[in-house]
Order: structure tokens, then C-alpha cells, then sequence
């Protein structure tokens, strides 16, 4: 199996939007034929694969019931003989229902080989359609065009596209059920079309701000609640992103996930509905901005296992009641679709942040190149020129001011490798991040006349990734400046340590302290906690009248967890 989850190959902006697109059309075909040829037909587009097909399951997931194609006529059909039931490598996601991919299907360990008449197949992708969290069927793919391999960019694509599906075929057999018995169900039939409807406007929205607010306000809708609220899990905590109908705004409330109701309903993935709130919810819904509430309904966010968040509506309009089984299940089917557009678009935030400061470091290398390979060597020979003509002139007068020259030209020498150091330090690239920081030390204590402590505990004789260095030497560097120009601080201790997987550091200072929400922008707050959750940590600046301490943990590993998974495995026939 390939095992590179890890590739920087990421979907391309536009091969997401027709993802997007795509996954509306899904959404809007509710006849389970016409859908299952479009979702093969999309795989091919969007990969370059020869051959498509998509296995379903039988009953109890041990088999392929159905098998079918695309991209084989009907002749070569009938010269294989017999459909393939799930031997061989198409058993391996039968077993194991993860994606995989093969660069060539005929060296795996479980290849069958092809049956006579079979046409020839190398390189090979497969991902499992998972519906409500179980197997349910699994799309295949073969033969890239131009005699290559299916990358990781190739595989997130499917993988995107069988969560569309799964959505798709769920709110297809939805409609199946209500359309036989429709008398007794022409309510919950109604709601399932909106819930259906929802998930279409959310998909055309890449933004997550305007994602939050189509959900919150589309959700508090369809079950016709008087207050919906939104929570996003970050770390340990639930922290309120959105919310429509509330009395009080509460975005950035943050709730445990241990010892919650809502982190339980989480983190069962099961919808609860709660007849008083005030027993049952273990907080005051004050806390969320919602005031006087008496009933609620939770219903967790779940992107391929990953926990998003929770939805938690209030209130059931005048109905005194409560929330009712079809509320339930039509928050439950919204909540599915509404995590996938969620993760969509925290993808695309993370990776434009990504961008940015990887496209801001790079312009800092190419202008500290700049500088030190064309100004600073052209410093470097005026100096030498003025140099060798203070010694050669006679004129005690003119030689003086030769002499201020040379003076002055060693000035703005030293002045501008402070400045190519600022940019990008050379000890960082060569060296690493310790001897980057111990220089960065040096350098403002001599600048600034701060009195600094640093204990650099790292690894000996090796690196960190380059990713994980630049964010903390550039958090030191930020929480040094804040100290030495805004906190007007006189002492400074840094500690960087690592404690088993993780990565610890910490600049405390002995200044007057700041505002961290009023002065996020001058002191850089903003910059820092977007290096430090790119990079999959936590940052918490604890500023006072006696001192500032920004303390930061980052993973080791220096992996952001993909908000849409990355995937690897394989088939056969």
C-alpha cells in the first residue's frame, strides 16, 4: 500500500470547485441509476482514469453485490465472462475500507491477476463510499492516462467526491422511503427536500465564515428553531463560531468537551434531544447567548471521522414540546452535509494561510538574498575603494574625511546584515533553530540592552522539520520585540524544551504588560497564533501589570492534521 498521507500534492483550487459543483449536481439527483453513472464519470474526469468502476456491497459487507463499470464496451464485457465479487485486491477495501493506492496492480501481494479477455490495468486507486459510518460500496479506478500513477492529489479528489456520494446515496434512499409511503409521511418529506436544498446552497460557498452563517441560519430554519448555535472543536475546548436567533452574541465561548453535553454528543456522533435544558445541558445556555431556553436539540458535525463540531438548536418555535423524532432525523441528515462543507472550506482556509506564510518566507529569503549578493557586496567594495584611497591621499583634511567615509560605509554594512538577519537568518537555514536563537539573543541583547535567559533543551545533532523551525523562531523573534519595544521590559527568559511528542516554549517577560485584543495587530498576536495552529499547537499570551508570558506546544511531528484526509491503498480484479 502507498503510504504517503503526507504529500504536500494538495487539490488545486479549481479541481475543488468542480468538486463543489459536482457535489451540488450529486445532492440534486435523487434517481440512484442516473447518480451512481454520474459518480463514476466524475471520477474519471477529475483523475484521468482510463476505467472507473464502483463495487456495492451485499448485506452483511462481505461481498461485491453489484460491479459496475465504466470506460469497458460491452464486447470486451462479455469476453471476461463473470463480474468480479470482491476477490483478490478488490477485497482489500472490502477488508479494510481505508483508500489505496497501487503504482502497479500486478506486483501487489494480493493480485489475482486478469481473466482472459481483461484489458490490460497498472496503476491503481480505490476509496470506500461510507454511508452513515458504514461500508456500503467502493469506487475503483484504473489505468491513469498517460501511463502514470494516481498521486495524492488524485486520491483527496475521491476521496471528496465518495463523501459527496455517500451523502448523495443517503438522501437518495431517503427519498426512496418517503416517496413509498408518502401519505403517512408528506411532512417528513418536505423536510428531507430542505435539508436537501440546504446542502446545495452551503456547497456553493467556499468561505468559512459564510459557510458558518448559510448553516446556522439554514439549520434554525429547518427545524424551525428559535435559536441555533454552532460549535467547532478546537483541541480540547468547543468554541462557538456561529449562531442565528440568539438573544446575546457569544462567538468565541468556549465549552469543555470532557464532562459537556455537547462534547458527548460528540464524541458518541449521536443526536440528543434534550427536554430541559436546565437539568440536562450541564451549562447555562446563557453561555452560548441563548436566553431562557427550555428545550434543545444536539446533532454532532463528523467529516470522515474527524469530529468538526455540534449543532445545537433551541427551542422548537412555540411548540412547548420540544424537538420531535423527525426534527431528529432531519438535523442529523443536515449535520452531515453541513460538516462536509465545513471541512471543504477549513481546507481551503488552512491552505491559503499555509500559502501565504510559505509564499511570505520565501520573499524574505529571495530579499535577504538581494541584499547580501548585490547591496552588501557593493558596500563591501565601496569600502575597500575608499579604504585604499584614505591611504594614498596626503591631504591630512581630505584623508579625514575618507576616513568618516569608510566609518560610515562600515555602519551601513553592519546596519544591513541586522537587517538580511531579521529577514531570514542564515543560521536558521544552515545551522537550526537553536543556533538561530542563541544569535537572535546575542543580537538584541547587544540592540536593545535586555537582560535575556535562554535555555534551548533540543534534540542534539538534529533537525526539526523546517516548517516547525520557522514558526518558533519566529515566535521568539515576535514575543522579543513586543518585549523589548512595547512592554519596555528590562529581563527576558526563554525556554524551548522539547517534552516527549511535543515541543514547549516560552518568553516571559518582567514589562508592563498589554492588551492582547486591543493591540493584536501592533504586537503581532494574530501572526503568532496563526503560525502556531498551522503548525497543530496551542499559543496562550498571559499578559499583566507585572510581566507577559506567551507560551506555545507544538506537535513534534509538525503535522497539521488535513481537514479533508489524505488517503493511500489499492484494488484488483
Amino acid at each position: 500500500m502507498a503510504d504517503d498521507h503526507c504529500s504536500d500534492d494538495h487539490v488545486d483550487e479549481p479541481r475543488l470547485r468542480r468538486l463543489i459543483d459536482v457535489g451540488r449536481g450529486l445532492l440534486a439527483q435523487l434517481d440512484p441509476e442516473a447518480l451512481l453513472d454520474q459518480v463514476l464519470e466524475t471520477a474519471r474526469e477529475v483523475t484521468g482514469a482510463r476505467y472507473a468502476a464502483l463495487g456495492i456491497l451485499d448485506g452483511e459487507r462481505r461481498e461485491l453485490e453489484r460491479f459496475i463499470t465504466r470506460g469497458i464496451d460491452a464486447q470486451t464485457h462479455r469476453s471476461i465472462g463473470d463480474l468480479p465479487r470482491g476477490r483478490g485486491i478488490l477485497g482489500v477495501l472490502i477488508d479494510d475500507p481505508r483508500p489505496v493506492r497501487i503504482p502497479d496492480v500486478g506486483t501487489h501481494p494480493k493480485s489475482y491477476g486478469f481473466p482472459p479477455g481483461h484489458p490490460p490495468m497498472r496503476s491503481f486507486l480505490g476509496v470506500p463510499v461510507v454511508v452513515r459510518g458504514e461500508a456500503w460500496g467502493n469506487l475503483y479506478l484504473t489505468e491513469k492516462q498517460g501511463g502514470g500513477e494516481f498521486d495524492a492529489a488524485d486520491e483527496e479528489s475521491i476521496v471528496i467526491l465518495a463523501a459527496w456520494a455517500a451523502i448523495a446515496i443517503e438522501n437518495a434512499r431517503l427519498y426512496d422511503a418517503v416517496a413509498a409511503r408518502r401519505d403517512e409521511l408528506e411532512q417528513s418529506a418536505r423536510r428531507l427536500e430542505a435539508a436537501r436544498a440546504v446542502a446545495v446552497a452551503v456547497g456553493t460557498e467556499m468561505e468559512l465564515e459564510h459557510v458558518l452563517e448559510l448553516i446556522a441560519k439554514r439549520g434554525r430554519a429547518l427545524v424551525q428553531a428559535r435559536s441555533l448555535v454552532i460549535l467547532l472543536r478546537e483541541r480540547q475546548d468547543l468554541v462557538v463560531a456561529a449562531s442565528a436567533g440568539v438573544t446575546e452574541r457569544a462567538t468565541g465561548a468556549r465549552v469543555p468537551v470532557e464532562g459537556s453535553t455537547t462534547g458527548q454528543v460528540l464524541q458518541s456522533r449521536s443526536v440528543q434531544r434534550i427536554a430541559d435544558v436546565g437539568a440536562q445541558l450541564r451549562i447555562s445556555a446563557d453561555q452560548l447567548g441563548v436566553v431562557g431556553a427550555r428545550t434543545a436539540l444536539l446533532a454532532p458535525l463528523t467529516y470522515r471521522g474527524r469530529e468538526v463540531g455540534v449543532l445545537a438548536a433551541f427551542d422548537r418555535g412555540a411548540d412547548a414540546a420540544g424537538f420531535t423524532e423527525d426534527d431528529e432525523a432531519t438535523l442529523r441528515a443536515f449535520a452531515a452535509s453541513a460538516a462536509t462543507a465545513v471541512a471543504l472550506a477549513q481546507t481551503v482556509q488552512h491552505d491559503r494561510l499555509r500559502h501565504s506564510l510559505e509564499a511570505a518566507e520565501a520573499e524574505r529569503r529571495r530579499w535577504a538574498r538581494e541584499l547580501h549578493d548585490e547591496t552588501l557586496q557593493g558596500l563591501g567594495g565601496l569600502r575597500v575603494i575608499l579604504t585604499s584611497a584614505r591611504r594614498r591621499e596626503q591631504d591630512p583634511d581630505l584623508a579625514e574625511l575618507l576616513q568618516d567615509g569608510v566609518a560610515q560605509v562600515e555602519r551601513e554594512i553592519e546596519n544591513l546584515r541586522a537587517i538580511i538577519t531579521e529577514l531570514r537568518p542564515a543560521a536558521l537555514d544552515e545551522l537550526g533553530l537553536a543556533p538561530a536563537i542563541e544569535a537572535l539573543v546575542d543580537r538584541v541583547r547587544v540592540v536593545e540592552g535586555l537582560t535575556i535567559d535562554a535555555t534551548l533543551e533540543l534534540p542534539a545533532g538534529e533537525r526539526l522539520g523546517p516548517a516547525l523551525e520557522t514558526t518558533v523562531y519566529r515566535l521568539v523573534q515576535e514575543a522579543l520585540t513586543n518585549s523589548a519595544k512595547h512592554a519596555r521590559a528590562e529581563r527576558v527568559r526563554i525556554s524551548v524544551a522539547c517534552a516527549g511528542e511535543r515541543l514547549e516554549v516560552e518568553v516571559a517577560d518582567d514589562g508592563i504588560g498589554f492588551d492582547v485584543d486591543a493591540t493584536s495587530s501592533g504586537f503581532g498576536v494574530t501572526g503568532m497564533r496563526e503560525r502556531v495552529e498551522l503548525g497543530g499547537g496551542e499559543l496562550a499570551i498571559t499578559p499583566s501589570s507585572s510581566g507577559t508570558t506567551v507560551r506555545a506546544v507544538l506537535p513534534l511531528s509538525e503535522l497539521d492534521e488535513p481537514l479533508v484526509d489524505g488517503i493511500s491503498d489499492e484494488i484488483g480484479a
